[in-house]
């Protein structure tokens, strides 16, 4: 005889079989980090003052100390386009708290509209500390804008939340190589 009680006890088993079915069939899935492990023996002769790799295609920036000894990893926005990207070898130059940014050239011709932005104010696209590197207009810098990191977002620059890169900039002396990839 079919009671309620077993209709209802045979729909929530045939429920479950499908699921239960499928956790057999793969392994479950992890949420696991994109980020391609570095050694900085691939990319510098040697460790010099400090190394940092920025890999654009992992979107992650690598950090050795000059010791070897201290490692990190941190997530990063990147470059909108190709274009944009200046790939090779370049190092840290000059290290500022509360950078103040204005618009490059080419970004004044696409975007007439921005003005310059003092350094210290909440919506300043450097964050609250920058890196400056050798090449003219690339920096290492943070971000107020937390939804770009880990995303194409940048007009070339290596952009880290602002926690991150107040951490990275205290233990980054200038001279550290650096290498975008």
């Amino acid at each position: 005889m079919i009671t309620r009680r077993t209709l209802l006890a045979a729909g929530g088993a045939s429920l479950l079989v499908p699921a239960t079915a499928r956790a057999q069939e793969a392994p479950a899935r992890r949420n696991a980090s994109a980020f391609v492990s570095q050694d900085w023996r691939d990319h510098f002769d040697a460790l010099g003052v400090g190394c940092i790799v920025c890999d654009t295609a992992s979107r992650a920036l690598h950090y050795w100390a000059a010791d070897g000894k201290d490692y990190r990893v941190y997530p990063t926005s990147v470059p909108k386009t190709d274009e944009l990207t200046k790939r090779g070898y370049t190092k840290i130059v000059r290290k500022k708290v509360g950078p103040s940014w204005t618009p490059t050239a080419s970004q004044m011709e696409r975007f007439p509209d921005w003005r310059p932005v003092e350094g210290g104010a909440p919506d300043n696209p450097l964050g609250t500390h920058a890196m400056y590197l050798d090449w003219p207009a690339y920096l290492i810098h943070g971000t107020h804008d937390t939804r770009k990191i880990g995303r194409p977002s940048s007009d070339g620059c290596i952009g880290l939340y602002n926690e991150k890169i107040a951490e990275l900039f205290e233990i980054t002396p200038i001279g550290t190589q650096v290498r975008l990839i």
